[in-house]
């Protein structure tokens, strides 16, 4: 738990970085996600790190609010960032965070905290929210223009990823193949990250244009990964590594 949640600290302080020192007009930029400023994308996160420290204190009233929100729409996330200034909801934001790792820290790696989707180990929620403060925050740079440099801390994502093979299916009303799916990653400090090894279908290339692709960032048709068998390919179409109701993911830019 101290390392997943140094790692997540750590991708909080990357975003603050790329968000620190906006002016008021940027924040309104819009975002890849429609509809969506980065205001809006700082929003949800504070929203969702508060959600997750109920979940973690609080579980019955977490899924009583949790029925609600499924049933409202997830755009209710929004509204905290809409109601505040930039200047109210930097803070904001930030002590959400703080909420959350206190929160985590103590945990056992493998209690059981309720979410979205079915519950997580403290470590596997730990990753998620570390997943969803990286996606989001590439939907920030990408709103800024900003090319972020590759860390380490991709393998999480990546991870959870892979391991969302059978949420991916099962919010669409697939039936998972029995056919397993390799995934070989070069990862960006030139090692190898590796899942699933021995199968016949197979998904390789840069670790970057995997993340991006689960987390549904880019369209696989962007990314230049090697993919090889039906059941890869089918399973990169619908791969999702965030809770909640099927995502629309991102069109092919060209």
């Amino acid at each position: 738990m101290q390392q997943i949640c140094a790692d997540l600290s750590a991708e909080h302080g990357d975003l603050d970085a790329l968000v620190s020192t906006l002016d008021d007009a940027s924040w309104h930029r819009p975002t890849p996600a429609a509809g969506w400023t980065i205001r809006d994308q700082l929003s949800h996160l504070g929203f969702f790190d508060r959600t997750a420290v109920a979940a973690i204190t609080d579980p019955d009233a977490f899924a009583a609010d949790a029925a609600a929100l499924l049933a409202e729409g997830i755009d209710r996330s929004v509204e905290p960032g809409r109601s505040r200034s930039p200047s109210e909801l930097l803070p904001w934001w930030r002590d959400g965070r703080v909420a959350l790792l206190d929160a985590l820290g103590p945990l056992d790696a493998h209690a059981r905290v309720p979410w979205y989707g079915p519950p997580m180990s403290a470590r596997s929620f730990a990753t998620a929210r570390l997943m969803e403060t990286w996606a989001h925050g590439q939907d920030v740079a990408d709103a800024l223009g900003v090319e972020r440099r590759p860390t380490g801390r991709l393998r999480h994502v990546a991870h959870i990823g892979v391991r969302a093979r059978p949420f991916s299916y099962a919010i669409h009303g697939l039936a998972l193949p029995a056919e397993p799916v390799a995934v070989v990653l070069a990862g960006p400090d030139g090692d190898t990250w590796s899942w699933d090894e021995g199968a016949q279908d197979v998904i390789t290339g840069p670790a970057l244009n995997f993340c991006l692709v689960v987390t549904q960032r880019r369209h696989p048709a962007d990314v230049g990964l090697q993919v090889v068998g039906d059941a890869a390919r089918e399973w990169l179409g619908i791969a999702q590594a965030f809770a909640g109701p099927p995502g629309p993911g991102r069109p092919p830019a060209r």
